[in-house]
């Protein structure tokens, strides 16, 4: 009698974990399919400059997560950073999700110490001078040195939760134009910012703030692996 409790309990453990396995695997389709059939709408709609198909999955994925704890996102706006790409790339889009649009696609520079005009190394330290991947929801504006800038809340614990700490902002710099790629073959870089043109960072900074979803992207294993927000089932309110 003990034997056939035991295995029926046995059997019951492995059924119960391969019916979560398979929900898991049926809501990964799901998204997946999802992103692409959004994926192709948007490069129908704006087919000459559109992110990576992997850099949108991720910042969908991403923004969803975000949308699920309650205020945090308030506009239907993502922002992605691709730094796997060079500095002289127009790697910033700006995408209204509602009207499937790609507002912004412009250049953005990187901290000065996360590579020259290649971005490869990233940083959640105060000082390291370094950009920092992962999810951000943009917050309140304020005027300093460089104008009109946009405070950034890190929303990956490990990767840019320091983000207010190091004054991690958006902003208009000179160093961020075609000018500048010209003379020096890349773009200035900054302390860690994601800085943007002065021609359109006013624009482009009162066209996000208050509550939309940025995200800097980069291949990192650790970080596709490690982001509560890429892995939703570790979802924490941060």
């Amino acid at each position: 009698m003990t034997r056939k409790l035991s295995t029926s309990f046995f059997l019951s453990i492995i059924f119960v974990i391969f019916g979560a396995g398979m929900k898991s695997a049926d809501a990964k389709a799901k998204t997946a399919k999802a992103v692409q059939m959004l994926f192709s709408e948007l490069y129908n709609n704006n087919p000459s400059n559109m992110p990576s198909k992997e850099a949108f999955a991720a910042a969908y994925k991403g923004y969803k997560a975000m949308k699920a704890i309650p205020g945090t996102i308030r506009k239907n706006i993502i922002t992605v950073i691709d730094f796997s790409l060079p500095s002289t790339a127009k790697r910033l889009w700006i995408i209204e999700m509602e009207s499937k649009e790609v507002l912004f696609n412009d250049y953005v520079a990187h901290g000065r110490n996360s590579g020259d005009d290649v971005a490869a190394s990233f940083s959640n330290v105060s000082g390291s001078n370094m950009s920092s991947i992962g999810f951000y929801v943009t917050a309140e504006t304020y005027h300093g040195k460089h104008g009109l800038s946009l405070r950034l809340e890190g929303m990956d614990e490990e990767f840019n939760s320091n983000a207010r700490e190091r004054a991690i902002v958006m902003h208009g710099a000179d160093y961020v134009s075609p000018d500048f790629i010209k003379k020096y073959g890349r773009l200035g870089r900054s302390l860690g910012c994601p800085s943007v043109s002065l021609d359109i960072h006013e624009q482009v900074i009162n066209t996000i703030k208050d509550g939309s979803t940025l995200f800097i992207y980069y291949p990192d294993p650790d970080f596709m692996n490690k982001s509560n927000l890429l892995n939703p089932e570790d979802v924490r309110q941060v």
